[in-house]
């Protein structure tokens, strides 16, 4: 089967993607909450007041990027940033109240969205594709990592033991 066939695996894992983005936009913009905002909340709950520098390199996003990210996030009062105790030209990063309450309902969201996915999937067949999708991932780290050799990109996606951060 091509992958250009309307029911090919290719296809048929694009449309899903697809579906899940949506998905997940729709019901996290609910609650203020925009696309990759949440693995910055999640790695915030996880350690309070990381500096701007490792929450990019954490995340694998540029330093401008970051900087418009937490611009919308503290406008939305979802986040603050402190200068250093120690180095005023460093800013740390915190959740604020609302912040962690937001990370709370986003972590209900989620788990909504990992329900309805899943809906109707045996034990099995939830790690049969979990395996499935983990090699895959690998297959895809590997050429990433052999397209860094050859002067990859910073927002190339991240390892598989950084991958926390984006769920």
């Amino acid at each position: 089967m091509s992958c250009h066939d309307s029911d090919s695996l290719y296809r048929v894992f694009c449309q899903v993607t697809r579906f899940h983005y949506c998905r997940s936009h729709v019901l996290l913009e609910k609650i203020g909450v925009y696309p990759g905002q949440h693995p910055l909340l999640f790695s915030l709950s996880r350690r309070d007041g990381q500096s701007q520098k490792e929450l990019a390199d954490k995340l694998h996003i540029k330093a401008s990027t970051i900087t418009v990210m937490l611009n919308r996030m503290e406008n939305a009062n979802l986040i603050e940033r402190r200068p250093d105790h120690e180095d005023r030209r460093i800013s740390r990063v915190y959740l604020t109240e609302h912040g962690r309450k937001t990370s709370l309902e986003v972590k209900k969201i989620l788990k909504r969205i990992d329900e309805e996915c899943f809906n109707g999937f045996t034990v099995e067949e939830r790690v049969l594709l979990r395996r499935l999708l983990m090699q895959m991932r690998q297959n895809l780290i590997t050429v990433c990592e052999d397209h860094s050799d050859s002067g990859g990109h910073e927002d190339d996606p991240p390892h598989e033991a950084e991958s926390d951060n984006y769920l």
